[in-house]
């Protein structure tokens, strides 16, 4: 997913690069103007995409909260600053990842939970701390949580841990002080595995946690004063 989200970028950057040269011609085009064009390009390019990807949940989120033009470029270069400040604090931990105007974290669920678990490891809670730091210094976002298993153990019982482990971690970032508005909470099962469930690799790497970060109402009105 990653290597795909990397080319379509790169893509889009060749063809709004074209647009933005010509535009530059204009000389009534403004700031605002050609960064509405950008926006709205790579908007496009990603939502038309992703959207149809069914292991997406938290991508989904994302693409749903997208702003797209010049609104939506302001947005993303305050999602860059987050993205880069957790992870400088997490380091490893997690799979930081830039999608659209938003923020894509991957933990590994072996990190958190013990195998078939849903209480937080004690030794893995301070991670999930850092996390809820840096989400106080950015507190006009919004936040999923999705919960996923592997396919071992019936559906119903992978459905309801992963549920479960989404709320733990919704738990322990609420307990820091993050409003509990802020956050949502969704278990997914076994339905959406990344990688194959025939290999031992496969399945460890289908037990994850997924968190989307995204604009809330306040981010997008104020962007859209700043973009005006």
């Amino acid at each position: 997913m990653k290597k795909v989200i990397i080319s379509l970028l790169t893509i889009t950057t060749l063809i709004v690069g074209c647009k933005t040269t010509q535009s530059q011609k204009k000389s009534n085009l403004s700031k605002t103007e050609k960064g509405a064009i950008i926006g709205t390009s790579s908007g496009a390019v990603l939502g038309g995409i992703l959207g149809n990807k069914k292991n997406s949940t938290a991508l989904g989120a994302i693409l749903g909260a997208t702003v797209g033009g010049a609104v939506g470029v302001i947005i993303g270069n305050k999602m860059d600053k987050q993205a880069k400040k957790i992870q400088d604090e997490l380091g490893n931990v997690a799979k930081v990842e830039r999608v659209g105007e938003g923020i894509k974290l991957t933990f590994d669920s072996q990190l958190l939970f013990d195998f078939g678990k849903a209480s937080l490891r004690e030794s893995n809670k301070d991670d999930l701390w850092k996390l809820a730091n840096t989400l106080k210094q950015y507190p006009d976002t919004d936040v999923l949580i999705v919960g996923h298993t592997d396919n071992v153990g019936s559906e119903s019982f992978n459905q309801a841990l992963s549920k479960k482990r989404a709320t733990a971690v919704s738990g322990e970032l609420t307990s820091t002080g993050i409003s509990k508005t802020r956050v949502k909470i969704k278990g997914k099962g076994e339905s959406q595995p990344t990688e194959t469930n025939e290999t031992d690799l496969g399945r460890s790497q289908n037990r994850r946690v997924e968190i989307a970060i995204y604009a809330n109402k306040k981010m997008k009105t104020e962007a859209n004063k700043e973009a005006i």
